[in-house]
């Protein structure tokens, strides 16, 4: 009779954890160096899995389907909607304000100015920490909330420094 508990146990363990796997949360190994230092490549990471996020704020690290090509992109949130965005001189200007970003490296784009440009409603603007290697938008505009499909929870495994 135990052995009738234990497996109908495990079974049910197993169907709440494919289901949360298929669902909820998703794990992905990252392909590009646009987010380093903060996610290299070769990265393992758990996303929440989304179908759109209005609720995205600055700061949250999110993926979404590259307007480039489709392929999957990961990105910071740097502003949302109504924020004006701008680069000036390598630092990052929300709503003329200078945004502390250490996991920048600034000297690899001093001199780099973009923008005043203001986020549309439904939108977010994301760009790279990486941001000499980074396609975002400062290159193709903000992000529509609803083509985003998942929120970084925690990394696994982490590549960072072996690069």
């Amino acid at each position: 009779m135990r052995w009738k508990v234990a497996t109908a146990t495990l079974l049910v363990v197993v169907a709440t954890g494919i289901v949360v796997r298929t669902q909820f949360i998703d794990t992905v190994t990252v392909s590009s160096d646009s987010m380093a230092p903060t996610v290299c490549t070769g990265d393992t990471l758990v996303l929440a899995r989304l179908d759109g996020d209005d609720s995205a704020k600055v700061g949250d690290i999110i993926t979404f389907p590259s307007p480039e090509d489709g392929r999957q992109a990961i990105k910071r949130v740097v502003a949302v909607a109504g924020q004006r965005v701008a680069i000036a001189d390598a630092d990052l200007l929300v709503d003329g304000k200078k945004v502390d970003e250490p996991y920048v490296d600034h000297r690899s784009i001093d001199g780099v100015y973009f923008g005043t440009v203001t986020v549309p409603p439904g939108s977010v603007f994301v760009m790279g920490d990486h941001r000499e290697n980074s396609i975002d938008s400062r290159e193709y505009g903000s992000i529509r909330t609803s083509v985003i499909n998942g929120r970084l929870l925690f990394k696994v495994w982490s590549n960072c420094g072996n690069q």
